[in-house]
């Protein structure tokens, strides 16, 4: 088995004695006490089965399992104890999530068997995260590139915020940034009600009409009723909700959430969402961000201060120019694609896929391409762009 085992207990010939009885079936990991515990999570996890002692002094073992719950959420989670009542059961199941309650003295083969248990069900809990992470974003994605065909605008403005997200959130270190990242991708689906004519002069930073302003306004709560009617989507609706909502709380929707309390996707997508908009009506990237720093209880400072970190993302590509046939998925478009008659076909920061270049290659036989197309392509030696 690759999957490894931690045990945790303040009684060093007790570990020594299960190393021995488990580690010829299991990749066994041990720790004295909870705080050890939580630093061998830190430093070698994830675990697939984390099995602490009850009685341990400073941290016992439902306040520990509490928190390897909240720093390692796969890690099946499993107890001994010798006070067997049900007064720590209760408690260790409802703030521990405790997966089993095993009773000393166990017997080797009892504690084999659970292990086993926990193991596979630490396979089916993965399973399900994979299901979620890469079939439920690869779906996504494939809608957000046929949204692109409707209104290339706005998509272009969602992959270019999604690149900004995705680094925020790594810079972040946020364990759940595919819902944040899918988030950016369909952040700009309610834009389908707005006349183009709006839409342009949004991205270009022209002022709205009182009427377009309250139209505008709706395309976050619009994007949100749609996706939250997918399974399973519920909080990826709620951050798109909460996208133009400002940290200090104003903003929409009009609610009483600030700060924290607002989701921490939807901070980060705000900040990108300005940074954007502020970069396509003419900013500098730098003077964009000096804009955004002037803007006292606007945003999350601490994403922010990611955003300063990723700043220089462009630095990571190089510009070139290429026809449509040279046109490759991961590069970036660094101008709009139109048709030598002006028909917009796809906009600026859009990346290249390969739904995208099948369509421009349907157009060229049609309709005649302005080329060459100024791209921006990723430089083989900062591989860590595609994480």
């Amino acid at each position: 088995m690759n999957e490894k085992v931690l045990m945790v207990d303040d009684d060093p010939n007790l570990l020594a004695s299960s190393r021995r009885h488990l580690e010829e079936d299991f990749h066994i990991d041990t720790a004295l006490g909870g705080q050890e515990g939580l630093e061998k999570i830190g430093a070698n996890g994830p675990y697939a089965v984390v099995v602490s002692d009850f009685k341990m002094p400073k941290m016992n073992g439902v306040e520990f399992l509490s928190q390897v719950r909240e720093v390692s959420p796969e890690s099946v989670r499993m107890m001994l104890t010798g006070y067997a009542d049900i007064q720590t059961a209760t408690k260790a199941v409802n703030e521990g999530n405790v997966f089993r309650l095993l009773t000393k003295p166990c017997m080797p083969e009892v504690l084999k068997q659970a292990l086993n248990v926990g193991i596979e069900q630490n396979r089916l809990i993965n399973a399900e995260k994979e299901l979620l992470e890469k079939t439920l974003s690869g779906s996504i994605k494939v809608l957000s590139e046929v949204l692109s065909l409707l209104n290339p605008e706005a998509c272009g403005r969602a992959s270019r915020i999604t690149r900004y997200v995705r680094e925020i959130a790594y810079e972040m270190k946020e364990p759940d940034a595919w819902k944040i990242e899918t988030a950016a991708m369909l952040s700009q689906i309610g834009c389908i009600i707005l006349p183009e004519n709006v839409l342009n002069k949004i991205y270009i930073g022209q002022n709205l009409t009182e009427e377009e302003s309250q139209l505008f306004n709706m395309h976050p709560s619009i994007a949100s009723d749609l996706l939250s009617k997918i399974p399973r989507m519920e909080e990826v609706a709620e951050i798109i909700a909460y996208q133009e909502k400002l940290y200090d709380g104003s903003g929409i929707p009009h609610d009483q959430r600030k700060g924290k309390d607002i989701p921490l996707g939807a901070r980060i997508l705000k900040v990108a969402l300005d940074f954007d908009m502020l970069v396509t009506s003419g900013f500098s990237k730098g003077k964009a961000l000096g804009r955004l720093e002037e803007r006292s209880g606007f945003y999350d400072p601490s994403a922010l201060t990611s955003l300063k970190e990723i700043i220089g993302i462009e630095s990571k590509y190089e510009i070139r120019s290429v026809s449509v046939k040279e046109l490759k998925e991961q590069m970036i478009l660094n101008e709009d694609i139109t048709s030598r008659d002006g028909l917009m076909l796809m906009s600026k920061g859009q990346e290249v896929s390969r739904t995208m270049i099948k369509r421009l290659s349907s157009f060229s036989y049609t309709t005649k391409i302005k080329e060459p197309i100024k791209v921006l392509v990723p430089l083989t030696d900062k591989a860590a762009l595609v994480r």
